[in-house]
């Protein structure tokens, strides 16, 4: 029989009630990791930021972004997924999560089954943009110049499978127009070439297209949605001129799957009440964003729906990635 010293039982005591303690300590309790999938400057990026900075306050610990470019959204997706499940890793969802599980042959993910849906955030319209130099004023005429031209309008995209390149990929198939698409690494590089006249057109994410909609460096032909776009008021539905057109993109945060549902819970009552925030809600309607609030099993269907609605517009148009 081994003796144990009072001292020695009472520092094992001491021990085992500071790593209980310590283990039950309430989420969270370090900075939390918002990877974005595209680089910065783009509407994905634009949105975490400003959440970011909301959650930080909510959460009382940093929500840091951490920008995870490359492989049309797949490559932070496969990093923010194949991280830890312990609630300290958490990815800006957006369309592309819907849309590449049909653009892909194959990927290193399932994101239904891989995912863990945490909050939506915001719905936006996308808008049909196009640099002042093309000689059309309306989307009927921009089609006229189109087909009178096949195949020498460069379309841009953030990425092939955004919903940046799908919108356009959807306009082309109901309109027979004939673009050649050009994908770049983000939005930022598109907007960029498309203000310098090397690609003519972008059916672009509205928050990060707004600014330079309004400073007049790239002209506004139409908006996705299938109501006028409050912020952009005398801009037209391209459904105006193409009958049934509509597409827009979506925005949430998801961790991966298995990790606590007590840090799930936490993030999704936070970005609920950022979206009941005033100052919140200006900032995000000042991008073209509307609320999508809920609970994380609602976010969840608003993946498995846009899924199942852009997998067909991939079917349907032929949209492939190399």
């Amino acid at each position: 029989m081994h003796y144990i010293s009072p001292y020695a039982a009472l520092l094992f005591g001491c021990l085992t009630f500071f790593f209980s303690f310590a283990s039950a300590a309430p989420y969270p309790e370090k900075p939390i990791r918002l990877v974005v999938p595209y680089p910065p400057g783009g509407t994905t990026d634009v949105l975490a930021r400003i959440i970011s900075q909301g959650l930080t306050e909510k959460l009382g610990v940093a929500v840091i972004v951490e920008n995870k470019p490359g492989g049309g959204n797949n490559i932070g997706t496969d990093f923010a997924l194949k991280s830890p499940p312990d609630g300290y890793t958490m990815l800006l969802t957006n369309p592309a999560n819907g849309i590449n599980a049909t653009l892909y042959k194959t990927l290193p993910f399932n994101f239904i089954n891989d995912a863990a849906p945490v909050a939506g955030i915001v719905r936006t319209p996308n808008v049909m943009v196009i640099t002042n130099g093309m000689p059309v004023k309306t989307v009927a005429e921009f089609i006229e110049y189109c087909k009178a031209n096949p195949s020498k309008v460069n379309m841009a995209s953030s990425g092939s499978g955004t919903s940046v390149h799908l919108s356009g990929e959807l306009f082309k198939s109901m309109t027979g127009c004939k673009m050649a698409h050009v994908p770049y690494k983000g939005a930022g590089p598109a907007l960029n070439d498309l203000i310098g006249g090397q690609v003519q057109v972008i059916f672009d994410n509205l928050p990060s297209s707004a600014g330079f909609i309004k400073d007049g460096r790239i002209r506004a032909l139409g908006v996705t949605s299938v109501t006028i776009e409050p912020s952009l008021p005398n801009v037209p539905t391209i459904a105006e001129t193409v009958p049934g057109y509509e597409a827009t993109a979506w925005f949430g945060l998801s961790m991966p799957k298995g990790s606590p549902r007590e840090a799930v819970n936490k993030v999704n009552t936070a970005m609920n009440q950022l979206l009941a925030d005033p100052k919140m809600l200006k900032r995000l309607a000042d991008l073209g964003g509307v609320p999508i609030p809920g609970t994380p099993e609602d976010f969840g269907r608003t993946i498995s729906n846009e899924t199942q609605k852009w997998e067909k517009v991939v079917k349907a148009s032929g949209a492939t990635v190399d």
